[in-house]
């Protein structure tokens, strides 16, 4: 692997060049990294990193799912639940059994069982390609939470449904029991497990002696162990790392070092933009092997291209169908129960909703995970042909959704919804909310010594009195103070999250602010 180091550093040089061209262009990037990772597959003599698809799985899946999560707004997903959870788990489950008939019904040799295989490889979408799309063009708050929620959950489902099919093709036993239990024990456990060690962690977190570096290293192992841990015993290593980053994320102020949350962030940030650039990049670099598996199977290239158009055309137009058929749903329901939005979606969200389901890296990855053989020794059956109409399904998604979704969107033309106080709105309401609660603390606990410091007494005139005073008198006291002013404003923002009508985002923003005085004043104290 050494010798393959100088090729790695060219290949995160090319990863940033692309992404800046991407940006440039206004182009999701993963759709850039895709096409370049073919280009460089076309050179002569490039070297050939052949992974192992297992290692793929958890070195890239659980830190690319942990951070997901702490990126949606958990209240916005559990208003728009229902739907989500219908994308997330109904909608696969169609998904699978549709390219389960169409490849039962078209393609030689393919048994139900490889087709509901097929179907839980393909089956999830990409949350990374529809965010960096929606960068570029306005998209309402919920629509873009009910895609980047959707995608994060139905990696669970699709790999579910691959789990269980392939159980079916490898071992030739289908037992309807033993498969409804295994389901129950592969979700609840792996829910369960993931909150049991988020709650670990968090103990951890509060009571060991850490600094920043140390609790960064904590949150960047915890969704591998998480993931491990599920897997080992059978259950959802994916499910296991999204409970689990729900709850580290909903206590998240829980970590009590300033300088760790914010640290956290920045690390977070370079790992995923390294973890997504690689993952895209070697989608296009695996066509070399992709064709000398369907060489080695004896088919033509024509009829399998052909084979992975029908599915992809499949899985679009069954999502286009979910799409539609959920808000018809909903439109009938809101009659009976309380619904999200009881508002006429219209004819262009559905169709937005339906055309955002590009497939990505976790596909291919799912993919090269099939095993070579079957438990008597004979050859997986179609196991190339699986791969390469996977490949097919990841490139024209994104080619085709991922280049038009923009237009798409402009054209459809969403009205202010109104979800939301607007935004300078909402940042004055927090910002005198926060003022509010600083002074209304500030008299209540500490109505002695205000004017001893400058800090408490006026935050304006910081800097030109540490100028003009030889020594400043801020005393571990006074910032002992000052910083639990700061908790008690962070409280409110708890509070004004429960808002509905404030953004999360914004809340998010004020939280940044505050850690970044707490942290101030820590290295101040240090």
């Amino acid at each position: 692997m050494v010798q393959y180091f100088p090729y790695l550093l060219l290949l995160m040089v090319a990863i940033m060049l692309l992404i800046m061209l991407a940006n440039r262009l206004k182009v999701a990037y993963p759709i850039l990294l895709v096409l370049g990772g073919l280009a460089i597959s076309f050179i002569p003599n490039i070297p050939a990193i052949t992974l192992n698809p297992d290692l793929v799985l958890i070195i890239f899946l659980p830190p690319l799912l942990y951070a997901d999560v702490f990126s949606i707004s958990l209240k916005e997903m559990w208003k728009w639940r229902r739907i989500i959870f219908s994308f997330a788990f109904i909608v696969v489950f169609i998904t699978a059994a549709a390219v389960a008939w169409v490849a039962n019904m078209v393609f030689p040799g393919f048994s139900l069982a490889l087709g509901f295989l097929l179907g839980g490889v393909i089956g999830s979408t990409d949350a990374v390609s529809a965010a960096a799309i929606m960068n570029f063009v306005k998209v309402p708050k919920h629509i873009s939470t009910i895609i980047e929620s959707e995608s994060l959950l139905n990696d669970a489902s699709s790999l579910i449904v691959f789990r269980f099919a392939a159980l079916v093709v490898t071992t030739g036993q289908l037992v309807w029991t033993d498969i409804a239990l295994n389901f129950l024990w592969v979700v609840i456990a792996g829910s369960l497990i993931g909150l049991a060690i988020a709650w670990v962690m968090r103990k951890l977190h509060r009571f060991l002696p850490t600094d920043a570096n140390m609790d960064i290293i904590l949150t960047l192992i915890a969704p591998y162990i998480m993931h491990i841990i599920a897997d080992e015993l059978g259950a959802s290593g994916v499910l296991a790392v999204v409970a689990g980053g729900m709850y580290m994320s909903l206590h998240l102020t829980s970590i009590s070092i300033a300088s760790t949350r914010n640290k956290g962030v920045a690390v977070w940030d370079i790992l995923g933009f390294i973890l997504n650039g690689l993952a895209f990049m070697l989608i296009g670099l695996a066509l070399p092997e992709v064709l000398e598996g369907i060489e080695a199977e004896g088919m033509s290239l024509t009829t399998a291209t052909s084979y992975g158009l029908l599915i992809t055309g499949v899985v679009v137009g069954v999502r286009l169908l979910s799409s539609y058929g959920a808000v018809l749903i909903t439109q009938i329901m809101k009659r009976f129960i309380t619904v999200a939005d009881e508002r006429n979606p219209g004819t262009r969200v559905p169709l937005v909703l339906g055309w955002a389901g590009m497939r990505g890296v976790l596909s291919l990855a799912v993919a090269l995970s099939i095993p070579l053989t079957l438990e008597n020794g004979e050859p997986f059956p179609h196991r190339s042909l699986i791969l390469y109409i996977t490949f097919i399904v990841i490139l024209a998604t994104l080619l085709v959704q991922g280049l038009s979704l923009p237009a798409l969107i402009r054209w459809a033309k969403f009205p202010d919804y109104e979800d939301h106080i607007p935004e300078a709105e909402a940042e004055s309401l927090i910002r005198k909310s926060l003022a509010q609660a600083a002074l209304d603390y500030m008299q209540k606990h500490y109505k002695e010594g205000i004017t001893d410091s400058f800090l408490l007494q006026n935050q304006k005139d910081i800097w030109q009195y540490q100028l003009d005073m030889p020594k400043c008198n801020t005393t571990p006291e006074v910032r002992k103070k000052y910083v639990a002013i700061l908790h008690h404003q962070r409280e409110i923002l708890r509070q004004l999250n429960k808002n509905p009508r404030i953004d999360e985002e914004q809340i998010r923003n004020f939280h940044r602010q505050l850690n970044l005085e707490e942290e101030k004043w820590e290295v101040w104290e240090g």
